[in-house]
């Protein structure tokens, strides 16, 4: 009877670990309105070496609707792990969010091309070796007075100009299905968005330019050189805070930020840098530390491609799901 006992014991703890593994899903939410397409801009220049690049995308409040969220560089959690984009997905009769997270491999972010180094699939714009990132200038915005490791390889840029900038996943919008390395990405350990990255989530909220209905798919700030620092206009400009009119732009951080390297949007294909490879480790540059513990903001829920959960509804008031870790 002892034995038996320790038995089911062990096979819980298993059970329970596996799930603590790889049940990175928090809460999830679906609506029947479309996100707005996605707004074309420069991309600032990274500020700190080893930070990387998180696209912008376009959220849901249910007071609001649709508002959107600035690209932003940013501190990975750990080094080798790169950043796999949230995407909005349509299924049945409704469009279900899928958060982002991070990972040592780039998993399914719907197809949707959010340039600058992510084309719809995998990564382009970079690559870990050891504990340092090398940046792909010439996919990604660097200043390197400031940015040391860098290569290039223009191999990866497409110049046909693709006007149709679809942010979501579904009849009507991207119809890629997920390639075999994004579904096995998907099962690997992830880690939730940083600290800072809620943060920057739930200043965009707060802000009502950001939102559609008030900006008709146009955002006043469409991407920032890292969380809290400066704002900048679609055309790379600086852009007012809205949230605090009396703090204005210094007139010379644009110039700082983009120091003439600036890096228009583009549209690359899918193949990985040449000599890239995600699971070396060397040098150094040791990023911050993950913060597992870090909270979704509640008005954008989050959900991974895979086990989903979601109904139709009448209007597009967002439904909370199962939360899991």
């Amino acid at each position: 009877m002892k034995k038996l006992t320790c038995l089911f014991c062990m096979l819980l703890f298993v059970s329970l670990a596996s799930i603590k593994a790889y049940a990175q899903i928090s809460v999830g939410i679906s609506i029947n309105v479309a996100p707005p397409v996605l707004p074309v801009y420069t991309q600032p220049a990274c500020p700190v070496d080893g930070y990387l690049w998180t696209p912008g995308y376009w959220a849901y409040d249910q007071d609001g609707g649709y508002y959107w969220v600035p690209g932003v560089w940013v501190s990975p959690p750990q080094p080798g792990y790169l950043w796999t984009p949230s995407y909005w997905g349509y299924d049945g009769n409704v469009y279900v969010y899928h958060e982002g997270y991070w990972g040592r491999h780039i998993g399914f972010y719907g197809g949707v091309n959010y340039g600058y180094g992510y084309a719809g699939s995998g990564y382009v714009g970079g690559r870990w070796a050891g504990n340092s990132f090398q940046y792909n200038t010439a996919v990604v915005n660097v200043n390197t007075t400031v940015v040391h490791n860098t290569y290039v390889n223009k191999t990866v840029i497409n110049n046909v100009t693709v006007n149709n900038n679809t942010s979501f996943n579904g009849p009507g919008g991207i119809t890629t299905k997920p390639k075999p390395q994004e579904i096995a990405a998907s099962k690997e350990d992830h880690v939730q968005p940083t600290a800072d990255q809620v943060t920057h989530r739930q200043v965009a909220v707060k802000d009502q330019n950001q939102f559609a209905k008030v900006n008709n798919g146009r955002p006043t700030t469409t991407a920032m050189n890292k969380v809290n620092g400066s704002r900048f206009t679609s055309e790379g400009h600086n852009a007012a805070n809205s949230l605090n009119p009396g703090n204005k732009p210094d007139a010379n951080t644009a110039k700082k930020d983009n120091p003439g390297n600036v890096v228009k949007k583009q549209n690359v294909d899918n193949s990985q840098p040449e000599g890239s490879d995600n699971n070396q480790h060397r040098g150094n540059n040791k990023p911050a530390k993950a913060n597992n513990n870090a909270q979704h903001v509640p008005s954008v829920p989050s959900r991974h491609p895979v086990n989903q959960q979601h109904r139709s509804q009448n209007k597009p008031k967002p439904q909370e799901h199962e939360k899991h870790r």
